[in-house]
């Protein structure tokens, strides 16, 4: 990840190359910085090569997939040393667990063994460099673990559910053909998405290799014999990765430029806790945690315009023709910094990551255990930092306080489009204040240094937030169940994207990875407005549904 040069001295624990010491020294960034860029630049150019050269028409799909992995491979030693090994042991132990195990447990045995093996990773990290924002192998491990589970649920689904009883994301990715090691560890490994991300479901990345992904379901008003697929015409990326590129680096910009201004390390001081005004507080915070979130866009940009520069990440034309490249996107940095409520942001952040906890906790789990567990799962995933479970917490009690509150007033800005505007300003600017609150935990990574400085602020949000639930309804009344259902009959018609109100049926990510877990504590207020909503998983079904028929697939040469 991209990190301040104030915030990272050279540290002995980084096992990486450091062959590029003296370019680090002469742009003034630490070296892990150095070869983490070298090594995304590098991905970016041969990305373009791997889709022109190595195009599924030109070669066969072996060739893709051992391309892909000894790309990932070389970055991985590149950039991790000797920690790569890691790299290479959770898939292998997971490997024999997938190629040994019963269809009907293989998902919880890999999910135990690979989160346990990234839990003692972990564990390792916090003994030996405590609070480091050194480049390590944790980061990678993350997202292969994400990878392995996913790919053990999909066999589970596809080796012992029935259809019927499975959702259409979990129908569509289940797999009915254990992977072969090639195809395994090319998923495992493959360079695009290995540093930094995206997740990549398995039959997704499975059809990019060979090709599949360019065959589409057609429209339902296609007038194709027996609903066969259709070719669709490869578009070039060149402009979106154009734009994500340039958009990538406008936020390491702005990382760089305004962390020196806000650095995190400052909420520590005591000068800071004790000697300055509650509202400086709650600025100085909303403004340290968007500088962080900055670093995290531009890296999942790149990470995403070098999967698109390879041809992933393609789903098809909108109805103006328009090529989608959305399908493993990880962020929308507007839709996130101007969402005018909790729900809409946590739906625009980490999305790769909220598919991954619904797809494989919220959709399996007992309904009234969902919440619970998904925020669990998530916060043991990233590590056992004090400052994580912070953030999880307060973030639970914001989302349902704001569920709340949406309830009891929202409705009675909704007269004239001047009051409607006037609410929308106002829960966009609570909402950055809120997310500043509840994170910036997350940034500072000690209990106690955060505790003291909620201390501080009076734990007046927390407050606040418990006051909207227990109390306020008892006063409030909220919107009588016949103005929203005729409300939302009346907006039934209206593209989710054109609404304000935040009700975007599939909900996608956040930012610490707890989105999947919101549409649980929304889901009751989503049934009274009249919105149905299908989880997390409709963008991936909206995305990729395609129907492949056997004809076709036995073109592949």
């Amino acid at each position: 990840m991209l990190e301040s040069p104030t915030n990272i001295e050279s540290s002995d624990c980084y096992d990486g190359s450091r062959i590029f010491t003296w370019l680090a020294d002469m742009v003034g960034l630490s070296v892990d910085l150095v070869n983490f860029l070298i090594c995304q630049i590098s991905a970016l150019f041969l990305a373009s090569l791997f889709r022109s050269f190595l195009h599924p028409s030109k070669v066969s799909c072996e060739v893709r997939h051992a391309f892909g992995l000894s790309l990932g491979l070389t970055f991985g030693y590149f950039c991790f040393g000797q920690q790569a090994i890691h790299i290479a042991g959770l898939p292998l132990i997971c490997y024999i667990v997938i190629r040994t195990q019963d269809p009907r447990i293989v998902q919880r045995s890999v999910m135990l063994v690979a989160m346990g093996y990234l839990l003692c990773v972990h564990l390792m990290r916090q003994f030996y460099d405590y609070g480091s924002y050194a480049l390590d192998i944790t980061g990678p491990l993350m997202i292969i673990t994400q990878k392995v589970t996913s790919l053990a649920f999909s066999i589970h689904d596809g080796f012992v559910r029935k259809d019927e009883d499975m959702t259409k994301a979990q129908q569509y990715h289940a797999i009915r053909k254990m992977p072969s090691a090639l195809e395994y560890f090319s998923y495992v490994w493959h360079f695009q998405s290995l540093m930094a991300g995206p997740l990549v479901f398995y039959k997704d990345y499975i059809e990019f290799v060979e090709g599949y992904n360019l065959l589409k379901r057609p429209a339902s008003n296609a007038s194709l014999d027996n609903g066969k697929s259709e070719l669709v015409v490869e578009p070039s990326p060149t402009k979106t990765v154009i734009r994500k590129v340039l958009g990538s680096l406008v936020c390491a910009f702005i990382f760089m430029k305004f962390v020196k201004i806000y650095p995190v390390k400052n909420m520590k001081d005591d000068d800071f806790v004790n000697g300055t005004s509650i509202p400086y507080k709650f600025w100085y915070a909303m403004m340290a945690t968007t500088c962080i979130r900055f670093k995290y866009y531009h890296a999942w940009l790149l990470a995403d315009a070098i999967c698109n520069n390879s041809g992933l990440g393609f789903t098809g034309y909108d109805k103006d023709g328009n090529a989608k490249w959305d399908l493993i996107s990880n962020i929308n940095v507007l839709s996130f910094e101007f969402a005018s409520n909790m729900r809409d942001a946590i739906s625009n952040w980490n999305c790769g990551t909220n598919r991954w906890l619904r797809t494989l906790v919220y959709e399996r789990v007992p309904k009234k255990y969902g919440t619970l567990l998904t925020f669990t799962l998530s916060a043991v995933w990233h590590g056992f930092y004090p400052g994580y479970y912070l953030t999880f917490a307060t973030g639970a009690l914001m989302v349902t306080a704001a569920r709340t509150a949406r309830r009891m007033f929202r409705h009675r800005f909704q007269s004239t489009q001047v009051t409607r505007m006037f609410y929308d300003i106002l829960t966009c600017i609570t909402t950055r204040i809120v997310m500043g609150y509840a994170t910036f935990p997350f940034v500072l990574l000690e209990f106690m240094g955060s505790i003291k400085l909620y201390l501080r602020f009076f734990l007046c949000l927390h407050l606040i937030s418990l006051v909207t639930i227990f109390i306020l309804p008892k006063f409030i009344r909220g919107e009588p169940r016949t103005q929203r259902s005729s409300r939302s009959s009346a907006g039934a018609n209206v593209p989710v994207s054109t609404q304000s109100d935040g009700n975007i049926t599939a909900a996608v990510d956040q930012p610490l990875a707890v989105a999947a877990s919101t549409d649980d504590l929304n889901a009751n207020d989503e049934k009274e407005d009249g919105v149905e909503t299908s989880a997390a998983a409709t963008k991936s079904e909206a995305n990729t549904t395609p129907q492949r028929s056997t004809d076709l697939r036995s073109r592949r040469g």
